[in-house]
């Protein structure tokens, strides 16, 4: 089976409730089966820090297509959800990523996997490593010790 790994983020409009209607949205998708799912995370912003902290959250699923496919799909959830895109690391009601698929590795202008700088944003590691403690992270190493070598960020696990 496939190892599929998607970043969930919102800061505007109700973000735990955005991360939990994201998630289900994401499984009501034909083809797409959820596997696991990681608790909330409340972080601070990186890059623009004037705006709302982030809850943030990481899933497993199953997807018998392509990474191509997939990114189709999570681009159209964030539409639905309302995402403009303005500012880059800006605010957003919706960020979906695909963190890892498989071992697969893609860097293009359309899409890179593993997601880049994954390995440095302790945002996405804890999650991650909540539902998967094991996983490698291409050439970088294992999200345990990724870890330890992260910036520190603020980054709390919500109930």
């Amino acid at each position: 089976m496939k190892k599929i790994f998607i970043g969930i983020g919102s800061n505007l409009i109700d973000p735990k409730k955005q991360v939990v209607d994201a998630i289900k949205k994401i499984n009501s998708i034909d083809g797409i089966n959820l596997i696991s799912q990681s608790s909330l995370y409340e972080t601070a912003p990186v890059g623009i820090l004037n705006q709302p902290n982030f809850i943030n959250a990481v899933i497993e699923v199953s997807f018998n297509g392509n990474p191509y496919k997939l990114l189709t799909y999570l681009l159209e959830v964030e539409t639905i959800f309302g995402r403009v895109r303005k500012k880059k690391n800006g605010p957003r009601t919706l960020d979906l990523d695909i963190l890892l698929f498989n071992k697969t590795t893609i860097e293009n202008d359309n899409l890179m996997i593993p997601h880049p700088r994954m390995h440095q944003r302790l945002f996405v590691l804890l999650p991650l490593h909540e539902i998967a403690p094991k996983i490698q992270i291409g050439h970088h190493g294992s999200v345990e010790d990724l870890i330890s070598k992260a910036p520190k960020e603020t980054v709390e696990k919500l109930l």
